[in-house]
C-alpha cells in the first residue's frame, strides 16, 4: 500500500494492480476434472438415480404415500443426491472436498482469498481481458461473471413461470368449458406462484446486486467469492428441484403451501419443500455474502452518507435474507419431515398445529416481500437523478426508509392469517404494525416524487420503466392500505382483489424496475447498448398490457371471484376473457424483449458508449469492458454519486493515477442531457 500526498487527509490507496501474467494466455488447473454444465447434469442425474435407490432401501419398501404408493424417504433422497450431484459436477465442492481428503486442492481453489486469475475461472490475458464463453458455463469466482449467469438463471425462472401464467389465463376465458381438469388447473396455478415467488426472490439480488455492489462500493470482488458462485448454482438447483413437482404430480397447496393439505398432498410436496430449503440456503448465503462485502469492502472515503441508495437497497434485503430465510428453511425442513418419517410437527390429530406453518411461512414470506421490493426501490432511486440531471432528493430519508422498512417487515406477519382462527384481539395490534409499515414506503416514494418536481427528465427506456414502477405501485399501495384493515381484509381475502394487488406491487413494482435496470446497466456489463426502438415497444406493450391484465382483477374481486378456482360465475366471462387476451398481449411484450436481447447483444451488436447515460456512479468510471480486479486502483471517495447539475462540486472520486480523470457533476450539467 503507498500513500498520497496529493490527496486530502493521508487516505490509503491501494497499488496498482500487477498484471495476471506474462506472455500468452495461461490457463490454470480446474481441479480434478473439467467441469462445467454439462458434467453438472450428469452428476445430477446419476445422484437422483443412486438417491432413489438408496431411500428404497432404507424404507425396505415402507411407503408413506398410502394414495399412490410412493416412497417419499426415496423421493427426498433422490432430490438430495440430485442436487449434491449438481453442485459436486459444477464443482462447488471442490474446495471443501480437496481439504476434507487431506488433499491440497489446484490452484484455482487454494487459497482463502482467491488471485486475479481465481476471480476469472483460471483464464486470462495480460491485458486483463476475459477470454471464452466456456467461463459462463462453470462455477466462476469472478462477481461480474456470477452476475450474468444470474440473469440468465431469473430470466429462466420468469418465462418458465410466464408460461404457466399463460396456461392459468387460458383455462379462465369460459367458465364451463374446461382446458384442465380441476386437479390440474390447482396444480399449475400453485407450480407458478412458486416459481414466480423464488424467482423475485433474487431477480435483483442476484444478477445487478452481485454485478455492480463491488463496483459501486469500489471493492475488487466480493468479500466472499466463493459463496458467491455457491449461492447462484444451489440458486439453480432450487429451480430444477421445485420444476421437478410437475412429473411427480405437482402439488395442490398454492404456493404457500399451507398445512393440512400439505401433508395430505402426494408426492410433488416433497420438491416444493425441498426446493424452498434448497432455495433458502443459496439466498442465506447470498444475503450474508452481500452483508459483510458492502460493511467491509467500501473504498477509503465512503462513509455511510455516500453510500449509493441501489447499495443502501442491497444492504436492506441482504439483512432480510439472512434473518428471516432460516425461518423458512426451519419449516421447510419440519413439513419433510412430517411427509417422510411421520414426525407431527403440523399434523393437529397427533399433537402439531397446522398453525405453526402458517406463522412460520409468514414471518418469511412479509419481509420476503421486501425482498423483492426495495431492490426494485434501490434501481429506481439509482436511474432517476441520471435522466432528471438532479440530485437525489432527500437522499438521507430513502436510506432510512429503507432501513424502516427492513425492519417493521418483521412485526406485520400475522395480517396473513386474519382468517385462520388468530386470536381477535391480536388483529389490531398487526392492522396497526401493517399500516405504519407505509410510512417509510411512503418515504421512499416521496424522495422520488421530489427529485421528479421541476426536473428536464429524459425519457430515456429506463427511465420510463422507472415511471410506470412510481405508477404501477402507487395502485398496489393504495390498494394494501385498504388489506391492512380487517373487515375489509374479512371481505376480499382470497379473491381476486388480493391477487390483483400483490401482482401490482411485486410484478408492477420489481420486474419493471429489473428491465429498468437491465436497460441501464447492460451497456456496462455487455459493452452493447439495447436496440431503443424495440425497447420502447417493450416498454409501451409491457405497461400497457400489464394494467389492462391486472386492474380488471380488482373488480372480479370485489364481484366475489375467488383464486385457484377453474369456474367462475357466467357474469364475470366479460372481465375474465379482457384480463386474459391482455395477459397474452402482456407475454407478447417479453417476446420483444427477448428479440431486443438477442438483436442487440448477438446479431447486430453496436458497442456502447463508455458511459452513455453520462452517469456519475462508481461503476461507470472504471474500463469498459471491466478488468477482472474492477479498478486499477481502488478510488478514494469524495462525495455522494448524486451532485447532478452542482457546478463546482467535488469530485466524485480520487484514483491516484493520471489517467484516471475524475468526473465532476459540474461537467455535464444540462438539464436536458449530456453536455
Amino acid at each position: 500500500m503507498t500513500l498520497s500526498a496529493e490527496r486530502p487527509n493521508e487516505v490509503e490507496v491501494y497499488s496498482h494492480v500487477p498484471p495476471a501474467s506474462t506472455g500468452a494466455t495461461r490457463k490454470k488447473g480446474r481441479g480434478w476434472l473439467s467441469q462445467h454444465v454439462g458434467t453438472a447434469i450428469v452428476a445430477g442425474f446419476l445422484g437422483y438415480i443412486f438417491g432413489h435407490w438408496l431411500g428404497n432401501m432404507i424404507s425396505s419398501g415402507y411407503t408413506v404415500e398410502v394414495n399412490t404408493g410412493q416412497n417419499s424417504i426415496a423421493d427426498l433422497l433422490a432430490l438430495v443426491f440430485m442436487v449434491l450431484g449438481w453442485l459436486i459436477g459444477i464443482g462447488a465442492l471442490n474446495y471443501p472436498l480437496a481439504k476434507l481428503v487431506g488433499r491440497e486442492p489446484s490452484s484455482s481453489t487454494s487459497s482463502s482469498a482467491p488471485t486475479l486469475e481465481d476471480d476469472v475461472g483460471g483464464e486470462a490475458k495480460v491485458d486483463g481481458e476475459l477470454e471464452g464463453w466456456s467461463r459462463y458455463f462453470r462455477y466462476n469466482l469472478d462477481h461480474k461473471v456470477v452476475g450474468l449467469q444470474y440473469v440468465v438463471a431469473v430470466l429462466m425462472f420468469l418465462f418458465t413461470g410466464g408460461l404457466l401464467a399463460m396456461a392459468i389465463r387460458t383455462e379462465l376465458l369460459n367458465p364451463t368449458t374446461h382446458v384442465f381438469s380441476a386437479d390440474t388447473y390447482i396444480k399449475i396455478v400453485s407450480e407458478h406462484g412458486t416459481i414466480m415467488m423464488m424467482m423475485a426472490s433474487s431477480v435483483v439480488v442476484g444478477p445487478l446486486g452481485n454485478y455492480f455492489v463491488p463496483l459501486m462500493i469500489g471493492a475488487r470482488r466480493m468479500a466472499f467469492p466463493r459463496i458467491e458462485a455457491f449461492s447462484l448454482w444451489v440458486f439453480v438447483a432450487g429451480y430444477m428441484v421445485i420444476f421437478s413437482a410437475l412429473p411427480f404430480g405437482g402439488f395442490p397447496t398454492g404456493w404457500t403451501g399451507y398445512a393440512p393439505l400439505q401433508t395430505q398432498a402426494g408426492p410433488g410436496m416433497v420438491s416444493y419443500l425441498f426446493g424452498f430449503f434448497v432455495i433458502g440456503l443459496g439466498m442465506m448465503a447470498a444475503g450474508f455474502n452481500l452483508l459483510v462485502t458492502i460493511i467491509n469492502y467500501r473504498a477509503p472515503g465512503m462513509t455511510w452518507s455516500r453510500v449509493p441508495v441501489f447499495v443502501w437497497s442491497i444492504l436492506a434485503t441482504a439483512a432480510l435474507l439472512t434473518l428471516a430465510t432460516p425461518v423458512l428453511a426451519a419449516g421447510g425442513l419440519f413439513g419433510l419431515l412430517d411427509k417422510t418419517v411421520q414426525t407431527a410437527f403440523y399434523v393437529t390429530e397427533h399433537g402439531g398445529s397446522s398453525f405453526l406453518w402458517q406463522n412460520l411461512f409468514w414471518f418469511f414470506g412479509h419481509p420476503e416481500v421486501y425482498i423483492m421490493a426495495l431492490p426494485g426501490f434501490g434501481i429506481v432511486g439509482e436511474i432517476i437523478p441520471v435522466f432528471c440531471r438532479k440530485p437525489l432528493f432527500a437522499y438521507r430519508i430513502a436510506a432510512a426508509g429503507m432501513i424502516g422498512v427492513a425492519l417493521l417487515s418483521f412485526f406485520v406477519w400475522q395480517h396473513h392469517l386474519f382468517q385462520s382462527g388468530i386470536d381477535p384481539d391480536m388483529r389490531p395490534l398487526f392492522m396497526l404494525t401493517t399500516e405504519l409499515i407505509s410510512i417509510p414506503t411512503g418515504f421512499i416514494f416521496l424522495v422520488g416524487m421530489g427529485t421528479l418536481y421541476r426536473a428536464k427528465i429524459r425519457f430515456e427506456v429506463p427511465m420510463l420503466f422507472c415511471m410506470a414502477v412510481y405508477f404501477n405501485f402507487l395502485i398496489g399501495g393504495v390498494s394494501g392500505v385498504f388489506l391492512s384493515d380487517v373487515p375489509v381484509n374479512v371481505t376480499v381475502h382470497g379473491g381476486f382483489f388480493v391477487l390483483s394487488h400483490f401482482h401490482y406491487t411485486i410484478m408492477g413494482g420489481l420486474i419493471f424496475a429489473f428491465m429498468a435496470g437491465l436497460y441501464f446497466w447492460l451497456p456496462k456489463m455487455t459493452g452493447r447498448e439495447m436496440n431503443k426502438k424495440l425497447g420502447l415497444w417493450h416498454f409501451w406493450t409491457m405497461f400497457v398490457f400489464f394494467n389492462l391484465t391486472f386492474f380488471p382483477m380488482f373488480f372480479i374481486g370485489l364481484l366475489g371471484q375467488p383464486r385457484r378456482v377453474f369456474t367462475y360465475a357466467k357474469n364475470l366471462q366479460a372481465l375474465n376473457d379482457f384480463s386474459s387476451v391482455s395477459a397474452f398481449l402482456l407475454g407478447l411484450s417479453f417476446v420483444i424483449f427477448v428479440v431486443n436481447l438477442m438483436w442487440s447483444q448477438f446479431i447486430k451488436p453496436k458497442k456502447a458508449a463508455a458511459n452513455p447515460w453520462d452517469s456519475l456512479g462508481l461503476e461507470w468510471q472504471t474500463a469498459t469492458p471491466i478488468p477482472p480486479h474492477n479498478f486499477d486502483r481502488i478510488p478514494v471517495i469524495m462525495t455522494d454519486p448524486y451532485h447532478y447539475s452542482e457546478e463546482g462540486a467535488p469530485a466524485l472520486a480520487y484514483f491516484g493515477e493520471d489517467d484516471h480523470v475524475p468526473v465532476r457533476s459540474g461537467s455535464s450539467t444540462s438539464g436536458d442531457g449530456p453536455a
